[in-house]
This record gives structure tokens, C-alpha cells and sequence, in this order.
């Protein structure tokens, strides 16, 4: 009796000890996943990558999909958005953007949600890059197989 729970006790301590160096393993190499932040624990932090370049000012950038978010063709490095300023507004405000010659605010940011006419920029439209992304001069970090729809109905 004694021989079998010695044998029965080894193999439970033997199962533990395989178990947890499996486990260590895995805490290794972040269980096989991959991410952005490569091989990095999410409880460490990941070196930081190196700032990219901005595109420099250019004409507006041509949108893919209906309802896109104009994209940002020009540096936005150091533009002050809160809530008391918005730099973006200097330029592309109704009042301001003749005279800067920048596009200007789309009437659906003067909308409350419940589709009442503000007369200045609604709140949940004020902090512009939550929508709007200034373009880096950088190679994408994923693949993108992304085709416009025009360009998908001419695959006749």
C-alpha cells in the first residue's frame, strides 16, 4: 500500500513540476501571441518606437470609403486640443477657413446627437483626432488588402 501511494504521490509532483515549467515557458514567449509590441509581457513595457516623420503640408488626401474621417495632410505636433482651445479651429473654422485656405468643418460637426443645429461645434465633435489621423511617412504595421469599392466592382 505504501509502494502505490509513493508511485501515485511521484506522478502527481511529476505532473505539477511539468505543469509549471509549461507554464513558465509559455510566460516566455508571451503564449504564442503575436502583437504589435512583439514578444513583449504586457506587465513590462515595450521600448518605445522611434517618431516617425510626418508628411510634410499637402492637399487634401483623398478619402476610400464613404463617411471617412478626412485625413490630417500636415504636421498637428504640438497643436493644443482641450477642453478650453482647439488649435484646429484657428484654420478650419467657418469663420476662419477662407482666410487660411484649409478645408472647413462639415456642418454634422454643428449637430447635438439628438440632431438639434448648434450654432458652434458640438462637444462630441471637438477633440478632432479622435476622428481625424495625421499621416506618417511610414510603412504600414500590418498587411492591408483594403480596396475602395469602386475598385471591387470593376473586377468583372
Amino acid at each position: 500500500m505504501k509502494k502505490l501511494t509513493f508511485i501515485l504521490l511521484s506522478v502527481v509532483l511529476a505532473a505539477m513540476y511539468l505543469n509549471t515549467a509549461v507554464n513558465a515557458e509559455e510566460k516566455d514567449d508571451n503564449g504564442g501571441v503575436l502583437s504589435l509590441r512583439g514578444n513583449t509581457e504586457l506587465s513590462d513595457k515595450s521600448k518605445a518606437e522611434e517618431m516617425k516623420n510626418v508628411q510634410r503640408d499637402q492637399e487634401p488626401i483623398s478619402r476610400d470609403y464613404l463617411h471617412q474621417p478626412p485625413l490630417i495632410p500636415h504636421q498637428t505636433r504640438n497643436y493644443r486640443i482641450n477642453t478650453n482651445s482647439n488649435k484646429c479651429l484657428s484654420c478650419h473654422s467657418w469663420k476662419n477657413y477662407k482666410r487660411s485656405g484649409a478645408t472647413k468643418i462639415s456642418l454634422t460637426h454643428f449637430e447635438a446627437r439628438d440632431g438639434q443645429q448648434l450654432s458652434d461645434v458640438s462637444p462630441r465633435r471637438y477633440f478632432c483626432t479622435q476622428c481625424h489621423v495625421t499621416q506618417a511617412d511610414a510603412k504600414p504595421l500590418v498587411k492591408n488588402e483594403f480596396k475602395p469599392v469602386e475598385e471591387l466592382s470593376n473586377q468583372d
